[in-house]
């Protein structure tokens, strides 16, 4: 029996009648699960990387114990006797290898059918329950991934409060994060993943979002949150998973994951994808795939080494979307294409290498180092609208191509330390990064007969007019190196066994040197950020905290993507972003997490047109977001688990800038967002779960012309288990086909939502 799941084998207990087994069932099942959550935290608490196999723990053994007694009343099974002979090694300090049931620190998730996480390490940079973290944080673990078959990253925010997804231009991510725009904000076990692509989650264990800046762990920019990617890694245990999806628009895809131990110093894992599909939009097919092997190996009794390698490969057709009449999204069939889907296309692809050394030092200090090459190369080619439908029911459409290669270089290193000093315990972490970037920029222009636009009908919305491709001095044709070196401290102090205070700071070195090549100039820039973060828990019980925070962070005045720095730009100051919030958690039984949060975060030192200097900026632009997040995720019942996400936001220009005027509303940040996903057990083999997602309005753009009705859509999903080893589900989406604009790019490149679309899976396990 897999621990932490809840499933008993009736005829390994021998329980003929039914209410029995099912009762003996969900009591093993809560012990079980209420002795795994008790462990994450309590190792979260200690700091100690279980990840390590072989450290020797006294509170892992002794879990192993009680799990294993909980369990007694298994026949003795394969499995539960290599369980039983690994607390005898573990509590013997004999063994080397990797053994399975340490799973089940390393992916706090990976046993559970429950929706809730409770620890992560992304916020803090050390093992933490997410009850003792003072910031807001949503983790999308491996069961919400698999059941509600999230594969792309519209998908993923869809149940996150105060996050948005952007179209992005049809050929990346891009989100709206607390009322801020970001297309660089992403990363992957905590090193920075900035190409503009679209990401798939077929090697993830987790995604975690983090609301608000949080520069102390992760550098620079990340206004209003970002998004961390936890990898899967080899980890010692025998499995072999794969999932076969069919869906509308003809939707194929393959998901393997397979993995085991070669040795008692060798595990080895396989993650792979392969997805062909169309669209509900005309034209708009894709094709992409994945490869990521990895390799743990035991270097020494305290020191595991942990390799990864990813290839990863997407083309598609590059959709820009409808343009407005009137103000609005403009009334047409969705399944509609505006501009040229022949010659509209996007090709990425990517090479990762990573490696990862933890040593365990003593029960108290551990080291931690993270080093990441990552060799980028991405091509995107557009024709799309470019200016509204008219009364004569005619608009624009342009083009642009843009190549863009990137060499990433990341090596961070962490050293953690538990200690008491004056009778109070701390837990301190000091840190370094090292981040290098070499990136190739060029944008060409596209003519059409020597015109850069072409009027079309709305009723005619396709062309194939030949196109001429040609370098501009007003595109990027440059050259960017980045450097930075950044150290961090922090510390994690129990004032009481009810108080615990969270202070750090970062320190880093900032330097952009971008050479254009249309005048061969060179622009160069160093900035010294100091970013600090303070936090204070309060926890009246050990199932309640209340906290407060503040944090800042800083983006350079070359942009997300490092590619504006000019003669003006090079003397301005990054700008600063500041979050202010207190926010509650409860959690209930060890079942269910309740979360809210009151923020309050600016944004300053923006860009604003110089009123007496025509062409020239003041560094006097200003946002500001104010809201309320709600979320409740888990088991409100042993049958029904829910996931509830709502947040309220105003999010407006304060002090105009370059994009907008004084008191104007920051484009696609709807005030309210609600998204509510229920399912439930009828028993062991059926289950049902309905999705609600409602949003308000928002302005496709920050000059509030052009407005996105809000809307109301519902999903549903099926599931039912076949055997042991085979399950199928059906996921719906979109169930009464609902018509409505999803999101934008700016006012005249809107995306329709998603009309009725099915994906039927078959998810087998051994």
């Amino acid at each position: 029996m897999a621990l932490g799941r809840g499933v008993v084998d009736s005829k390994a207990n021998n329980l003929p009648i039914k209410n029995v087994q099912e009762n003996n069932s969900n009591l093993v099942n809560q012990q079980a699960q209420n002795q795994q959550v008790q462990n994450q935290k309590t190792n979260a608490n200690h700091g100690k990387n279980l990840q390590i196999k072989n450290t020797q723990s006294t509170d892992s053994s002794n879990v192993e114990k009680k799990l294993t007694n909980n369990n007694s009343k298994e026949k003795p099974t394969e499995k539960n006797i290599n369980n039983q002979q690994l607390t005898k090694n573990i509590d013997n300090n004999k063994i080397s290898s990797m053994p399975e049931l340490l799973v089940i620190a390393n992916s706090d998730n990976s046993q559970n059918d429950n929706y809730q996480s409770f620890v992560s390490r992304s916020s803090l940079r050390t093992n933490t329950a997410l009850i003792d973290t003072p910031q807001g944080v949503s983790v999308v673990n491996q069961q919400q991934i698999k059941e509600q078959n999230i594969t792309n990253m519209e998908q993923a925010v869809r149940y996150v409060p105060s996050f948005n997804i952007q179209q992005g231009e049809g050929h990346r991510d891009q989100l709206t994060i607390r009322g801020n725009s970001t297309n660089a904000d992403f990363f992957v076990d905590s090193a920075r993943d900035d190409l503009q692509y679209l990401r798939d989650f077929y090697n993830v264990e987790n995604i975690e979002f983090l609301r608000g800046p949080n520069a102390l762990s992760f550098g620079r920019g990340g206004a209003g949150g970002l998004v961390n990617r936890i990898n899967k890694y080899a980890d010692g245990k025998k499995q072999l998973a794969f999932n076969l999806t069919y869906g509308s628009f003809n939707n194929q895809r393959i998901a393997i994951d397979v993995g085991d131990k070669i040795n008692e110093k060798l595990a080895v894992r396989l993650n792979s994808m392969y997805e062909k599909s169309a669209s509900f939009r005309r034209f708009t097919d894709f094709e992409r795939y994945g490869i990521n092997p990895t390799l743990t190996i035991n270097l020494a009794e305290k020191t595991n080494l942990k390799l990864s390698y990813e290839h990863f490969f997407d083309q598609r057709v590059v959709d820009r979307g409808v343009p407005s009449q009137n103000n609005q999204m403009l009334t047409t069939n969705a399944k509609s294409y505006f501009g040229n889907p022949f010659e509209s296309y996007s090709v990425t692809r990517i090479n990762n290498l990573s490696a990862i050394i933890e040593h365990q030092i003593d029960k108290n200090s551990a080291l931690r180092n993270l080093t990441r090459f990552s060799q980028n190369y991405k091509f995107y080619q557009n024709i799309y609208p470019s200016s509204a439908v008219n009364a004569s029911n005619n608009f624009n459409i342009s083009a642009y191509n843009n190549l863009t290669t990137r060499d990433n270089f990341t090596n961070q290193i962490d050293f953690t330390k538990k200690f008491t000093l004056l009778n109070f315990k701390h837990n301190l972490l000091i840190g370094n990064e090292i981040t290098l970037q070499d990136s190739i920029n060029l944008r060409k222009n596209g003519l059409f007969n020597n015109s850069s636009s072409l009027s079309l009908n709305a009723g005619s919305p396709i062309d194939n007019t030949s196109l001429n491709f040609i370098r501009q001095a007003s595109v990027n044709d440059l050259v960017s190196e980045v450097r930075v070196a950044g150290v961090y401290l922090q510390d994690q102090i129990d004032l009481h066994k009810k108080l615990q205070l969270l202070a750090g700071v970062r320190q880093d070195r900032f330097e952009v040197n971008i050479r254009n090549n249309h005048a061969m100039q060179k622009f160069s820039r160093i900035d010294n950020l100091t970013s600090p973060r303070l936090g204070l828990v309060f926890k009246p019980s050990e199932q309640v905290s209340l906290y407060s925070s503040y944090s800042v962070s800083y983006l350079p005045s070359a942009g997300d993507q490092f590619d504006t720095l000019d003669a003006q730009l090079k003397n301005f100051k990054p700008e600063k972003l500041q979050n202010y919030e207190i926010g509650s958690k409860i959690e209930i039984n060890n079942n269910l997490a309740i979360n809210t949060a009151l923020f309050e975060l600016h944004r300053t030192n923006s860009k604003a047109n110089d009123p007496s200097n025509a062409g020239f900026y003041l560094l006097t632009g200003e946002t500001r977001t104010r809201g309320f997040e709600f979320e409740a995720k888990g088991k409100v019942t042993k049958k029904l688990q829910t996931i509830l996400g709502y947040s309220l936001q105003d999010a407006r220009v304060v002090s105009a800038t370059t994009n907008a005027q004084k008191n104007s509303k920051v484009a696609l940040a709807p005030n309210h967002k609600l998204a509510v996903w229920n399912k439930y057990n009828f028993n062991q083999q059926l289950a049902l779960a309905l999705g609600v997602v409602r949003q308000s309005a928002q302005y496709a753009s920050a000059d509030n012309t052009v407005k996105l009705k809000g809307f109301k859509r519902f999903d549903l999903a099926g599931f039912y288990k076949i055997d042991k080893n085979y399950d199928l589900q059906l996921n719906i989406e979109n169930i009464f086909n609902e018509q409505y604009a999803l999101t934008a790019h700016n006012n005249n490149n809107i995306s329709p939502g998603s009309i009725r679309a099915f994906r039927l899976t078959l998810n087998a396990k051994f």
